[in-house]
C-alpha cells in the first residue's frame, strides 16, 4: 500500500479482519464493545502502508426501534491524514476549528478512558443533514464518529464504550460480519 492509499477488504470477514489488524499493527481500531445484539462489522479499512498506518476505520450496522436501519463509523486518525472529514462530509481536515472554545456535546469510554467529544457540522458541504458527526481526541489522535441516519446519535449514551479490536482477543470470533460497504 502507498502512503495515503486507502485499504479496505472486498468481504469483510474474520479472516480479512485479521489481516487488517496486522496492516494496522499499533494504531487503534476503534468498535463499540461489546457490539450490541443483532449488530455486525460491515466495512473497515486503513489509510497508509503496512506497519506504517495513519488512519482505522470500522462501520458497523444494526437496527434501532425508531429510525431503522443505523450505521455508526468509527475513524481514528493522525491530525491532517483527512480520512474522518471525507467520511463525515466535512470542509476542514481536521475537527480542531470545529470543536474549539466550546463545552464538549458528549463523552464515550474509549479503553479505560473517557473522550470527550463534540458535535461537527457538515451542512456547510451537502446541507443535507442524513449523517451526526462526533469529534474528539484519544490517546493524541482525532476519533471520529459519523452515524447514519443524523436522528440515531440520540442513541448514544455514557455508557457506550468503544475498544481497540486488537486488544479484543477470541471474542473477537463471534462477531458477525457482512453488508454492502457504507456509502461516503
Amino acid at each position: 500500500m502507498a502512503p495515503d492509499e486507502f485499504w479496505r477488504p472486498e468481504h469483510p470477514s474474520y479472516a480479512s479482519m485479521a489481516e487488517h489488524l496486522a496492516r494496522t499493527a499499533g494504531f487503534p481500531t476503534y468498535l463499540p464493545w461489546p457490539l450490541a445484539a443483532g449488530w455486525r462489522v460491515a466495512d473497515f479499512g486503513a489509510v497508509g502502508e503496512p506497519g506504517r498506518p495513519r488512519a482505522t476505520l470500522v462501520s458497523v450496522h444494526g437496527v434501532s426501534p425508531d429510525d431503522g436501519g443505523v450505521s455508526l463509523t468509527t475513524i481514528a486518525e493522525e491530525p491532517g491524514c483527512g480520512l474522518g472529514a471525507k467520511v463525515a462530509g466535512t470542509v476542514q481536515t481536521d475537527p480542531g476549528a470545529d470543536i474549539a472554545n466550546r463545552r464538549a456535546d458528549a463523552r464515550l469510554r474509549v479503553g479505560g478512558s473517557t473522550v470527550p467529544m463534540w458535535t461537527v457540522s457538515t451542512h456547510e458541504v451537502s446541507g443535507e443533514l442524513d449523517r451526526s458527526v462526533l469529534a474528539g481526541e484519544a490517546d493524541g489522535r482525532w476519533l471520529w464518529l459519523v452515524v447514519r441516519p443524523a436522528s440515531a446519535l440520540l442513541l448514544m449514551h455514557e455508557a457506550w464504550h468503544f475498544a481497540d479490536a486488537s486488544g479484543i482477543g477470541a471474542p473477537l470470533l463471534a462477531v458477525p460480519f457482512g453488508s454492502a460497504p457504507t456509502e461516503w
